[in-house]
């Protein structure tokens, strides 16, 4: 004969349903869950960001006049409130000074944890900024971003499919020291490393950012929505436009998704003027 479930007991099946729903959504590359008004903020979030279509005029002409240097201006440097955090960070005038002014930060509890901090590599003119969630083992024993096995495929991405060069952009993570296995960077270590990546962004002024996986670009967005929902439209951080995708790990153990984040770099190309290629390594 059937029994009714203690307290306890209906606390842990929920528990456990809980931690199924969210091993579904690991596994499908969603890593959070969308918050109750994230409905009612993706329209204002599309609305300020026009179509990729709008983005990009339409004839050789008009293309010709995208891909000129002197045609194309750069976004304005966004307003400071959130950098006086730490007084002093809106004067660092070039990457050097904010790498110089982050030093050997001890700002969060994962500075004891590190080999090194992973500040970013690249131009710093790049017209093209991508940006990670954290570094990982690799990065860790390195210094560099994206050097690890989701890195040599983010390389590929970056000079088969769009014919540049990793040197050409610039890229780095949103916090600068390794979680422990890996895990989601927490809220509080976000924040502590919010600043310096808002300023990094402010100082190279790219044309785009490329968002790489939920974390990123909930993170950037402020927004708990999936990536699965925002992945492939434009929206705008800093006054720079910004394209949401899957990130290179998840590519790794779903490789049928590289298709859709080829039609995403391919929207980035356009807006960039960059000639998109017969073929390309990331289809």
């Amino acid at each position: 004969m059937s029994r009714d479930l203690t307290a306890p007991e209906q606390r842990r099946l929920m528990l456990d349903s809980v931690r199924d729903y969210l091993g579904q959504l690991a596994e499908e590359g969603l890593e959070g869950l969308p918050a109750p008004s994230a409905p009612a903020r993706a329209p204002a979030a599309k609305a300020a960001a026009p179509a990729a279509s709008a983005l990009v005029p339409d004839g050789a002409s008009s293309r010709a006049a995208a891909a000129s240097p002197a045609s194309q201006s750069r976004p304005a440097p966004a307003p400071i409130e959130l950098l006086s955090r730490y007084p002093g960070l809106e004067k660092t005038a070039s990457l050097e000074e904010l790498s110089a002014f982050i030093g050997d930060c001890k700002r969060c509890k994962l500075a004891p944890l590190r080999t090194h901090l992973v500040f970013g590599v690249g131009n710093p003119q790049a017209d093209l900024m991508f940006v990670g969630e954290a570094p990982g083992a690799d990065e860790d024993a390195r210094g560099e971003p994206f050097v690890g096995r989701a890195g040599q495929l983010l390389t590929d991405i970056i000079e088969r499919g769009m014919g540049l060069k990793r040197a050409d952009v610039y890229i780095c993570n949103v916090i600068k020291c390794r979680p422990p296995d890996n895990r989601n960077p927490e809220p509080d270590e976000v924040a502590a490393c919010e600043p310096f990546l808002m300023r990094q962004i402010d100082l190279v002024r790219p044309r785009a950012i490329v968002a790489l996986g939920a974390f990123a670009v909930q993170a950037l967005l402020k927004v708990k929505t999936p990536i699965s929902r925002l992945r492939g439209n434009w929206q705008e951080v800093r006054g720079v436009k910004l394209m949401p995708t899957f990130h290179p790990a998840y590519l790794l153990r779903s490789p049928g998704e590289k298709r859709v984040v080829w039609q995403d770099i391919q929207e980035v190309m356009k807006l960039l003027g960059l000639e998109i290629p017969s073929r390309g390594g990331a289809r």
